[in-house]
């Protein structure tokens, strides 16, 4: 398979978002994220977006590794600095880019509902995942990396729970250089209207944007954390971006968990876990 290096051209014609001062595209790298983390700390302003047709020590969530072969994904990452958000706010940043993601690929496929997103950003194709986000803070900045199976073929993917644009949307040709550009468009528009709210999803409509959007929000889901596992279901995303699960426990739990009247059923925050769908919702006919 030819897989064509990114067009550097098509990128700047297709005009630079607002948040944007400079896009950098290089043949390899270890990691896009390492890279604006390094950046950030000899004080480089926000808006430079980094984009390498070859990662090979690409890091997902819980440090795991992220492997792609060179050209096959879109993998790039963005430096922000949005001094208007206060901190406890800050969790809502990678369920913002997931929405910007999911936004785009929809743009450019031709079942678009066929989407989703698993929280906090992965984005599912029939429930197999096709990208993800990795958020990381460093030195008074925040950057934002993401992972897109673009051409990958099937031996290429790391198991049977992933999938790639290709793969899904088999009638379809997305070029890499279009896509970047219309994420990043899409994360522009949501990035400038969260950072003039400061923060705050719901005067702005973005966490019912992310309730239509989640399908892990409604549906049964096993968690893995630090605090232990469980199971339950899924019912809301909070202020700060955190995974709102109701789950059984026994009359007169407590602890940093809220029971009901009846002490059946206690609501737990999740903010860092592995969070896997047991069994999806049902959607209404308003749903996007």
């Amino acid at each position: 398979m030819i897989r064509p290096a990114l067009d550097v051209a098509a990128i700047y014609a297709a005009g630079l978002p607002s948040f944007v001062t400079a896009i950098d595209v290089v043949a390899e790298t270890g990691s896009t994220n390492a890279d604006l983390l390094r950046s950030a700390a000899g004080g480089a302003p926000a808006g430079a977006v980094l984009v390498a047709d070859w990662q090979h020590a690409g890091r997902g969530r819980f440090e795991r590794s992220w492997i792609s072969p060179p050209r096959a994904g879109l993998t790039f990452s963005m430096l922000l600095r949005p001094a208007r958000v206060p901190p406890e706010r800050l969790g809502w940043l990678p369920l913002l880019t997931g929405l910007a993601l999911r936004s785009a690929v929809r743009s450019l496929v031709d079942e678009p509902a066929a989407v989703t997103l698993k929280w906090p950003n992965d984005l599912l194709v029939r429930d197999a995942k096709a990208a993800g986000v990795l958020v990381e803070v460093g030195d008074g900045a925040v950057v934002v990396g993401m992972g897109i199976n673009v051409s990958h073929e099937l031996a290429e993917l790391p198991g049977p729970q992933a999938t790639s644009l290709a793969l899904a949307f088999p009638h379809i040709m997305i070029d890499r250089s279009l896509l970047l550009a219309a994420v990043l468009r899409e994360f522009d528009a949501r990035y400038h209207r969260w950072s003039a709210a400061r923060g705050d999803v719901r005067a702005i409509g973005l966490d019912e944007e992310y309730r239509q959007a989640c399908v892990t929000i409604g549906a049964g889901v096993e968690v893995r954390g630090v605090g232990g596992d469980f199971a339950g279901r899924a019912v809301d995303v909070d202020g700060g971006g955190g995974l709102l699960v109701d789950t059984e426990a026994a009359v007169g739990d407590r602890g940093d968990k809220a029971a009901d009247p009846s002490g059946r059923t206690v609501r737990r925050l999740v903010t860092a876990a592995d969070v896997a769908h047991v069994r999806r919702r049902e959607r209404g006919p308003g749903d996007l």
